[in-house]
């Protein structure tokens, strides 16, 4: 960012920037773990291609958004070994546990749907 940008006074509330800031490092982090060595844009481009596949996906059906779910934490970890990075955030071991929670969740979602639970 632009030095003198950083020195013009602020208006507003000091802790609406201080929250905006831990934003910004947030965001950094997780972009590290999602696209570092590629596009800032990639996992969303990357899903979205996948997700093109499947033009008649319902995503009211909980089930579906699990496994939308399930597909971020993957292409999380895909990124991770095809590049042979460490993340910052969550590392590969948490996302494949989370994307076996997420498909856990999808098959209690059909359950309910078909009344077995």
């Amino acid at each position: 960012m632009n030095k003198k940008k950083l020195e013009k006074k602020r208006h507003g509330h000091p802790r609406v920037y201080e929250i905006l800031e831990e934003m910004a490092e947030l965001h950094s982090d997780k972009n590290h773990d999602y696209a570092v060595g590629g596009d800032p844009l990639g996992n969303f481009k990357r899903r979205a291609t996948i997700y093109s596949l499947y033009p008649g996906l319902d995503l009211s059906d909980p089930a579906v958004v699990a496994l939308i779910d399930a597909m971020k934490q993957l292409d999380a970890a895909l990124w991770m070994y095809s590049n042979k990075h460490e993340a910052k955030v969550e590392g590969k071991r948490s996302r494949l546990i989370d994307n076996a929670v997420y498909s856990v969740i999808a098959v209690v979602n059909e359950e309910e749907k078909d009344g077995i639970i």
